[in-house]
């Protein structure tokens, strides 16, 4: 039966210490934490947090994206299995422990998606994506029992280590959003991805930094780009025409302009879009202000 000892938490930070203090101390005793920080403004204080937590810090000296960050904090151990949990979410009591107990009930699992709760304790549960056909959406309400789900939660991916490697990890093309389904869908080659219902954990979405108009702009601009890059990558029909009527789409909703994060958020979005349009959708590209950083 494997222990605590046999995982490796890998955890993506980005301007995160608000956040990511109550993460750690939600993490039990004995298990490995390795912060990847992306160049955060605030890493002298990322790193004291680390300390006093008993976390491995390594330092990307440029923002390399979450999937491309998430490899280099996996490439660090050699544990059987890593969790890729978000700098704003908290373990449950027994969570891991379940994670654990299920991986050793479904041995050909590729990867577990534990049952992520939001902020006001409601499921976070993941039916559709862009990147798979309607066919294949989960349907229905979220399962209440173990069972085999079409897609990962990117705030909280548990795998076996030999599965992660065997396909290659996270595409470092995709820069943000999208990387857990490319994810979901290569591991899904090679075994059913399992939902398991006793492993809660706690996910404050979209507070893992800063939220300005200028970091929802950072975030949808790689948003449409990274639409444009997986739908292509996974031969979803029109994908350049599809990402371009859901950009011009929101735009046109009055919601968009209820407040600047929201404008700069839809904006920035099509420009995405637009911008992987230019390039033929080739992945990652560096914003403009990233240029020789």
């Amino acid at each position: 039966m494997p222990t605590l000892s046999d995982i490796q938490i890998v955890t993506v930070a980005y301007n995160s210490t608000g956040v990511i203090g109550d993460m750690l101390a939600s993490v039990p005793d004995g298990v490995q934490i390795v912060i990847v920080d992306n160049a955060s403004a605030d890493a002298d204080t990322l790193r004291a947090l680390a300390d006093r937590h008993g976390a491995q810090v390594v330092t990307n000296p440029v923002n390399r994206g979450f999937g491309a960050a998430c490899n280099v904090g996996a490439a660090i151990g050699d544990s059987a299995y890593l969790l890729f949990l978000n700098p704003d979410a908290q373990l449950a009591e027994g969570c891991l422990n379940a994670l654990l107990a299920a991986s050793e009930t479904c041995p050909d699992a590729a990867a577990f998606v534990p049952n992520v709760r939001d902020r006001r304790g409601r499921p976070a549960f993941r039916r559709r994506s862009n990147l798979l056909p309607r066919a294949a959406w989960w349907s229905g309400p979220p399962p209440e029992a173990d069972t085999d789900v079409p897609l990962l939660n990117g705030s909280a991916v548990f795998v076996p280590r030999a599965r992660f490697d065997a396909v290659g990890g996270f595409d470092p093309k995709i820069f943000l959003y999208h990387e857990d389904d490319d994810l979901a869908l290569r591991l899904s080659a090679l075994g059913p991805l399992r939902y398991v219902h006793a492993a809660t954990v706690h996910h404050a979405e979209g507070h893992s930094n800063v939220r300005t108009p200028a970091t929802a702009a950072f975030k949808a601009w790689h948003m449409g780009r990274s639409r444009v890059y997986a739908t292509a990558k996974h031969g979803r029909p029109a994908p350049m025409r599809t990402a371009l009527w859901s950009a011009l789409g929101q735009l046109a909703s009055p919601l968009a302009w209820a407040s600047k994060r929201k404008r700069a958020k839809q904006l920035a979005f099509l420009r995405g879009v637009l911008s992987a349009r230019a390039d033929g959708g080739a992945g990652y590209a560096p914003l403009p202000e990233q240029k020789g950083a």
